[in-house]
């Protein structure tokens, strides 16, 4: 039998699949040495040389310090009673090391500030970092069908964990990710929403502070709450459209929780799990 030439973008979306779902390790049929060398993909390299860029400057991010920068982010803020406000202060805040990586400009949110639904993804993409608004690409149209044909189409205010494209589309770090959460908060506090959809690992892991694989906790209903106490909301943790778009068969999955927000925004007795 003649083999198959190996399907990489098929592949591709195999281990995406696999590590969203929270699998970090796997056996194989043979023992590996693992005191050989062998170069991480393309993106982990990436968020190498970010964090190696950062600790030569001591930590610091527009000559600030990791602390600094999240003290700043918080009194730029604070200072924020609308979003047009928030937004002015999003593109104003030097301290996220992402800025100075090649990003075009600051990308906040787009929608509904006064709907129901909080929508948070990851980060910023190509398309996003052109046009200055997130969740404008193929995957974010796709999303604006699904939550459309489910009738939630002018409930969603969407924005991301961090609001500067990273380099080579990589994940945000956790620190790049703490230098914009003052932001994001302050949009949950001002917007008030009835309930926040979380979408990706990366954003059910920084709002939600788990480790869980995104596999384990998606469709549940769990709270965000601010420590302050300034707001509070059910929140849901969905598929990625990007990754929807890689593996089509989930979206059966994904079209599932985008239901149970919608009866939850209907019936307001979705219950949050502490």
């Amino acid at each position: 039998m003649t083999p198959q030439p190996l399907d990489t973008a098929a592949t591709e979306a195999l281990l995406a699949f696999w590590r969203d779902a929270g699998v970090d390790a796997c056996y194989l049929d043979a023992p590996v040495d693992r005191t050989v060398f062998v170069a991480p993909p393309a993106p982990q390299m990436l968020q190498k040389a970010s964090a190696t860029i950062t600790a030569l400057h001591g930590g610091q991010h527009g000559g600030m310090s990791g602390a600094d920068a999240v003290n700043e982010a918080r009194r730029l803020s604070a200072a924020a009673t609308t979003m047009d406000e928030l937004a002015e202060a999003v593109a104003a805040f030097q301290g996220c090391p992402l800025r100075a990586m090649g990003a075009k400009q600051a990308v906040f949110a787009r929608g509904n500030p006064k709907g129901s639904i909080l929508l948070i993804g990851e980060s910023p993409g190509e398309t996003e970092d052109l046009r200055g608004e997130p969740f404008v690409g193929q995957p974010g149209q796709l999303l604006d069908r699904m939550l459309a044909t489910a009738g939630l189409a002018d409930q969603a205010f969407m924005t991301n964990t961090v609001f500067w494209k990273p380099p080579g589309d990589r994940p945000p770090s956790p620190q790049e990710q703490a230098a914009c959460a003052p932001f994001l908060e302050r949009a949950f506090a001002l917007m008030q929403p009835k309930a926040v959809l979380l979408v990706g690992a990366a954003a059910a892991k920084s709002v939600l502070n788990t480790e869980e694989g995104l596999m384990k906790i998606r469709g549940q209903w769990r709270e965000w709450r601010l420590d302050d106490g300034a707001a509070a909301a059910p929140a849901m943790a969905t598929l990625h459209p990007a990754f929807l778009l890689r593996q089509p068969q989930a979206k059966r999955v994904a079209w599932a929780d985008i239901l149970s927000l919608a009866a939850h925004l209907d019936t307001a007795q979705v219950e949050p799990k502490a």
